[in-house]
């Protein structure tokens, strides 16, 4: 494996400490310190979702166009520290939700020119493996996380600012590693194809002894970025990832239903997120590795069905049996997508769009998951937690009837990374 593979995961571990420690209390802070609705909370997610949106967009553009990829990131892992600052004077819903626009601006910023980094580091035959190392440690800060949050609020009750100043600590500790131990990669050019070189000896001795001046690359343009979608697979790619994320449930918002179900109680909320980060943990690698073997296509579709799954035993199952397999299959669903979508991606992309196209995706899924999010909370409001989840198991079902036969026309990736 790649050492800077393994470095980026660390630096995700870190990060992932500090964001999920305050997305495990997010919603609790939201709706009981802050008297939120589940309208309120869902716009609040819907910002959470959406506010990367333009910033994916604007990382891969940047770290393509500047050839500085560890430059975006870095500043997008900053934007995300002083962003946990920003949460300790927060005393209603509006400077709460500047906290998570800065927040997710980060991570949106920061995302794609990370991908590219991990994309670019390796053999294409190997990306779900490379993805699914890094998200493996990413999904055990994501573990962490939570329990540090269980235990601080576990020592002082209700005293959410010790949760946000300790996480705090934890993103800064994250930058340094990254300045300090990643280092600065710009992506190859793609060599001239090689019937385009002279084959006459003489011709041959001109260019050993007169080599021609380095080739640099013209700067990424916008006209590049839109031309990206004319590319038959990635196009299809990128529309089923935007009609299934639309269809899918917020975390914070499928827990808040298992906890007014009494699947569990406010006291052990936190630990929700953990278990959904245990599974995660454990299948990233897996997956990743058999998305290499038969199809990175298969594997994401699959794991949308997975969550339909989670919706489905959320509302049919009750208890804390229905809750920890809920759990189980949501954490297989982020397993099965989240490294498995910019596998997907990277193959279709040409070499110097990489990080872009990646950010074109992922800001897809990403818009698709904020709509989602303010849906689920209006449904929510005008009915019931039930109602709402039965609806968005009905669009998902749906999604996935559109989508399936969408992305399986795309050629496989595994011929594509060959």
């Amino acid at each position: 494996m790649p050492r800077v593979v393994v470095v980026l995961g660390l630096v995700s571990l870190i990060t992932d400490v500090s964001t999920e420690m305050v997305t495990a209390v997010l919603p609790m802070f939201a709706t009981l310190a802050l008297g939120l609705t589940p309208l309120g909370y869902g716009l609040l997610d819907g910002l959470y979702q959406g506010a990367t949106v333009l910033m994916r967009l604007l990382g891969g553009f940047l770290a393509d166009r500047l050839r500085r990829p560890k430059l975006m990131a870095g500043a997008g892992y900053a934007l995300g520290a002083a962003a946990k600052l920003m949460l300790l004077p927060v005393a209603g819903a509006g400077a709460l939700s500047a906290a998570v626009a800065v927040d997710r601006a980060g991570k949106g910023l920061r995302t794609a020119p990370r991908d590219l980094l991990i994309a670019t580091a390796g053999p294409r035959d190997r990306l779900g493996r490379s993805f699914g190392v890094h998200r493996a440690l990413d999904a055990t800060g994501a573990l962490l996380g939570p329990v540090v949050a269980f235990g601080l609020l576990a020592l002082a009750p209700g005293d959410f600012d010790m949760v946000f100043v300790v996480s705090f600590c934890a993103a800064v500790l994250g930058v340094l590693l990254f300045v300090h131990r990643v280092p600065e990669h710009r992506p190859p050019e793609r060599p001239a194809p090689e019937h385009r070189v002279p084959e006459h000896r003489a011709l041959k001795h001109r260019a050993l002894e007169h080599p021609a001046p380095e080739h640099r690359a013209r700067p990424v343009s916008l006209r590049d970025v839109a031309a990206l979608l004319r590319i038959d697979g990635f196009r299809r790619l990128f529309c089923a990832a935007a009609v299934l994320s639309a269809a899918t449930i917020g975390d914070g918002l499928l827990y808040l239903v298992l906890l007014r179900n009494e699947s569990v109680t406010t006291r052990w909320f936190p630990l929700l997120f953990v278990c959904t980060s245990l599974v995660y943990l454990a299948l990233a690698v897996p997956l990743g590795r058999a998305s290499d073997r038969y199809g990175r296509n298969r594997v994401l579709t699959a794991g949308y069905g997975l969550l339909l799954c989670a919706y489905l035993t959320a509302i049919l199952v009750d208890g804390t049996a229905g809750a920890m397999l809920c759990l189980v299959f949501l954490g297989a669903y982020y397993a099965a997508t989240d490294g498995v979508l910019p596998a997907a991606a990277a193959p279709l992309l040409p070499a110097e769009l990489t990080a872009t196209g990646i950010s074109v995706v992922q800001a897809a899924v990403a818009g698709g998951r904020a709509l989602g999010a303010v849906a689920f909370g209006a449904v929510w409001t005008a009915a019931e937690g039930d109602a709402a989840v039965w609806t968005f198991a009905a669009a998902l079902t749906a999604a996935l009837l559109v989508a399936v036969p969408m992305i399986t026309r795309s050629r496989d990736h595994r011929t594509e990374a060959r």
